[in-house]
């Protein structure tokens, strides 16, 4: 069973929002967001808060093309102090829309599985990224759950060949069929993305004998600190992270894949 099948997407999404607006109780919102250059914790709020809202939209209209646009109405509390509970709102907002959708319903979506599923995992991580963010702009430490963070790692690597449209440096990720793998030291579990000519993806991690397949590079962490350095909030050179292989590989993949 693969470990999205696991997973209760919404659950974590409500656990996530909860565990980002209990920060916010007296956290000062204008201070900037060092993951998130440009951005004040108040900013950081607001995208959460309006990715929650537009997703939600997305998902009760079942929506089976590209949309013309983000218009949504984010109902902005008037002042700051209201964020938090703002914040909870698109998340309960969200959790009834789940719970009136087939995951498996047929959708658009920009990325890898057109189904309704895609949007509910994706705000799962949209949330616990920031949830991050958020800790790291007030000095906390941040704990994911394992089986959580290979499931992201997995939905972010699944993902990405997909995403030019908003990460058009993704475009340059391209080989002669060389290969990355990404090994989760805690989960036991390993993805290998293959580079090709014509772009790149997932492709098989074992041979038809049970066998790693080979790979020209590895980057190897446990599954938090992979998944937040596939999101760029953590260098390869963290204590913790191990790389081996083709150094210029490597350059190129996190020099591309930024989300």
């Amino acid at each position: 069973m693969h470990t999205a099948d696991r997973i209760d997407h919404g659950a974590a999404v409500a656990a996530e929002t909860a565990r980002f607006a209990a920060l916010l109780a007296d956290a000062d919102l204008t201070v900037p967001v060092p993951t998130c250059p440009g951005w004040t914790l108040a900013d950081l709020v607001r995208h959460t808060g309006g990715v929650h809202r537009w997703f939600s939209v997305l998902l009760r209209q079942r929506i089976q093309q590209p949309p013309a646009g983000r218009e949504v109405d984010l109902r902005l509390p008037e002042h700051q102090d209201g964020y938090a509970e703002w914040l909870r709102a698109g998340a309960a907002e969200a959790a009834e829309v789940f719970a009136d959708t087939d995951p498996d319903a047929p959708m658009w979506v920009w990325g890898a599985d057109g189904h309704a599923r895609f949007w509910i995992r994706r705000m799962l991580f949209e949330t616990l990224v920031h949830r991050v963010d958020a800790e790291r702009t007030l000095g906390l430490p941040s704990v994911i759950d394992p089986a959580l963070a290979r499931d992201g790692v997995d939905e972010f690597l699944a993902n990405l060949p997909f995403a030019a449209l908003f990460a058009p440096k993704v475009a340059h990720l391209r080989g002669s069929g060389e290969a990355v793998r990404f090994r989760c030291t805690d989960t036991d579990a390993s993805r290998l993305v293959r580079l090709r000519p014509d772009g790149f993806g997932l492709d098989a991690d074992l041979d038809a004998d049970g066998l790693a397949v080979p790979a020209e590079a590895e980057v190897r962490a446990g599954a938090a600190d992979l998944l937040l350095l596939l999101y760029g909030r953590l260098d390869r050179s963290a204590p913790g992270v191990g790389t081996a292989g083709d150094d210029g590989l490597l350059d190129l993949w996190f020099a591309n894949s930024a989300f």
